[in-house]
């Protein structure tokens, strides 16, 4: 299995290191944390062991740092490249884009999004972690303001969203459908999911436009 994800590595540290996370999470995405080894990892990525030892000392840090990456994309790709959540105003937020853009992401990303999840809630502080940081530092935004309901808990609303929507590719099987199946299936989540948050969480008639939208999902 690591024999396809070996490649010959550029001759750069911060290029070596991309290669070496990247090999990681294949194996991460293939046979979860226990696959996780600087040996294993070293010979996927094509550099030797002491290469690798040079960037992740032992495998603690070759795991926390692979589930650094991880949430980094999941950032990156939830809430664009560089976006600073502190500095946006909640009624600027796309409802229904941001909750379809982690649906697909979920769908395409089934087993390394399971992983997360799973690392992050057995977290002592999942705050340490920059996705669940911003997202929930979201929703707590939101719960602030008129738009919420009244009493909205965001930090256990965060964990049934995130729990939902990384859950909902396992259970639909992502991994076996084709690009027009997963499609198919992370819209089917969105739009129950913007039904149950309009009718839960959110002050429907704050956001009259979703109905519609959610038709057309």
């Amino acid at each position: 299995m690591v024999e396809k994800i070996r490649k010959r590595t550029p001759r750069n540290p911060s290029a070596t290191r991309a290669v070496i996370l990247e090999a990681a999470r294949t194996i991460l995405a293939e046979e979860g944390i226990e696959g996780l080894s600087v040996s294993a990892v070293a010979y996927a990525a094509g550099v030797n062991r002491g290469t690798a030892y040079l960037y992740f000392e032992n495998r603690e840090k070759l795991v926390a740092q692979t589930i650094a990456s991880v949430s980094e994309i999941l950032l990156n790709s939830v809430y664009g490249d560089g976006a600073e959540l502190a500095g946006t105003n909640v009624t600027e937020i796309d409802q229904v884009t941001l909750t379809e853009t982690l649906s697909s992401f979920a769908m395409a990303n089934p087993d390394l999004c399971r992983v997360w999840l799973l690392q992050v809630l057995a977290s002592p502080n999942p705050y340490d972690d920059p996705f669940w940081r911003k997202y929930m530092t979201y929703l707590q935004r939101f719960a602030e303001t008129d738009l919420a309901e009244p009493d909205v808990d965001a930090e256990v609303l965060s964990v049934i969203v995130l729990a939902g929507t990384f859950l909902w590719p396992i259970w639909a099987h992502a991994g076996t459908l084709d690009t027009a199946g997963r499609k198919q299936a992370a819209s089917r989540f969105s739009r129950e999911l913007m039904r149950l948050s309009l009718h839960g969480s959110m002050v429907a008639d704050k956001f009259p436009a979703i109905p519609k939208r959610l038709v057309a999902i």
